[in-house]
C-alpha cells in the first residue's frame, strides 16, 4: 500500500476591498450577474465572471427548469459561451458569488463536482491555470490559483 497525501492551498480575504482592483472589478460583474439569475426552485441565485486572455469579460448566471436536471449553474453557462464566441482564448480568472433568498449567506460558496468538472476540462484545454475566487453575498471571499486546489483527482481526455 502506498500513502498519497494532498494539499490545496486557499487564500482568504476578509472583504472586498482587500482584493487586487483588477479583481475587485470582475467579482461586481459577477455580482451583477447573480442578479440575472432565473432561480425560481432553489432561490439560490448564482453569478460568475470570467475574464479571458484578450480583456473581454463574459459573465454568467444560474438557470433553473422545472426539470431540474435541465439547468444550468452560471459557471457553466459563462465558460460554454466564452469558448463558443472566443474558442482560442485563455480564461485567466473567474469570480463567483452565490445567495440565497432565504439566509444571508456570508462563507464563500466554491463550485458545485459538476462546474469543478467543466473548470477542469479548460484547464487541461488551454494548459494553464485558471484562478478562481468565490464568495456569498457578502464577507470573506476564497481565492484558488488553480482548480486542482478544489479538485485534485480530475477525469480528463488522458484516461480516456
Amino acid at each position: 500500500m502506498k500513502e498519497i497525501k494532498i494539499e490545496s492551498t486557499i487564500y482568504v480575504f476578509d472583504s472586498l476591498e482587500e482584493l487586487p482592483k483588477e479583481v475587485i472589478l470582475l467579482m461586481n460583474k459577477a455580482i451583477e450577474a447573480r442578479e440575472k439569475a432565473y432561480a425560481p426552485y432553489s432561490n439560490f441565485s448564482v453569478g460568475a465572471a470570467l475574464l479571458l486572455d484578450n480583456n473581454e469579460i463574459i459573465t454568467g448566471s444560474n438557470q433553473e427548469n422545472a426539470s431540474y436536471p435541465s439547468g444550468l449553474c452560471a459557471e457553466r453557462t459563462a465558460i460554454y459561451y466564452a469558448n463558443s464566441q472566443y474558442p482560442n482564448n485563455k480564461i485567466v480568472r473567474m469570480a463567483i458569488t452565490a445567495g440565497s433568498k432565504k439566509n444571508k449567506t456570508t462563507d464563500p460558496i466554491p463550485p458545485c463536482g459538476a462546474c469543478r468538472q467543466a473548470i477542469a476540462e479548460y484547464e487541461v484545454k488551454q494548459e494553464s491555470p485558471i484562478e478562481i475566487y468565490f464568495m456569498g453575498e457578502i464577507g470573506k471571499i476564497a481565492k484558488s490559483d488553480s482548480l486542482a486546489n478544489l479538485l485534485p483527482f480530475i477525469f480528463d481526455k488522458s484516461v480516456l
